[in-house]
C-alpha cells in the first residue's frame, strides 16, 4: 500500500485502473505475471483460474487488444489453429504503467493550477 495524503492506493488497484482492467482480466494479468516466460492458451487459462472458457477467451484478447500480451498461433494438424499467450516484458509493462500515472500527475496538476 502506498499512503498518500488522507487516501491509501493498492499497487494493484493502480494498475488494474491504469490498465483499465476487469477483476477477470486482472487475475489472468496476475496469473501471467507469476507465470512470466510461459505460454498457455485460453484453455489453460480457464482450467488454471477456474473461469469459463469463453470468459477467459474473452478476456485475453481485451488483453492482448490492450498490447500487455504476446500472442502466437499454433497450427493444428488436421486444419484450424489456436492461441497461445503469455504477458510481455514486465519492465516495459512498468514503463506503460509509469507513463499512465505520470499523465495522471499532469492532469492533476492542471486542474490545481486552473483552480
Amino acid at each position: 500500500m502506498i499512503d498518500f495524503a488522507c487516501k491509501k492506493f493498492d499497487l494493484n488497484e493502480i494498475i488494474k485502473c491504469g490498465l483499465n482492467l476487469t477483476k477477470v482480466e486482472f487475475r489472468i494479468f496476475e496469473f501471467l505475471i507469476k507465470n512470466d516466460g510461459e505460454w498457455f492458451s485460453a484453455y489453460d487459462i480457464s482450467n488454471k483460474l477456474g473461469i469459463g472458457l469463453s470468459t477467459a477467451q474473452k478476456a485475453v484478447k481485451k488483453l492482448n487488444n490492450k498490447n500487455v500480451l504476446w500472442q502466437n498461433q499454433r497450427n493444428l494438424e488436421g486444419g484450424g489453429y489456436f492461441f497461445i499467450y503469455r504477458i510481455k516484458n514486465k519492465l516495459k509493462l512498468r514503463e506503460t504503467i509509469l507513463d499512465i500515472v505520470h499523465n495522471w500527475i499532469k492532469k492533476v496538476e492542471k486542474e490545481i493550477s486552473s483552480w
